[in-house]
């Protein structure tokens, strides 16, 4: 099964935050939602979190986020 996964780090490199800390300050969004994401290991994500997201990197969902391919398939 395929699993949805986020380019977090890589939103974070391209736009200077250093720290999980700091994007948490800086959008809103709690430590633990935004460690989750991060590593990957979320279940769900709120509509208001992914809009926040995607508005503080100026980005659309499909650059937030992807769908892995499988090797299966």
């Amino acid at each position: 099964m395929r699993k949805i996964q986020f380019n977090l780090h890589t939103l974070m490199g391209k736009n200077k935050i250093k720290s999980i800390n700091e994007l948490s300050k800086r959008t809103g969004i709690s430590r633990p939602t935004l460690t989750k994401i991060y590593d990957n290991e979320t279940t769900r994500v709120e509509f208001d979190t992914l809009q926040k997201l995607c508005d503080f990197f100026e980005c659309d969902l499909d650059e937030l986020m992807y769908l892995e391919t499988s090797e299966e398939e």
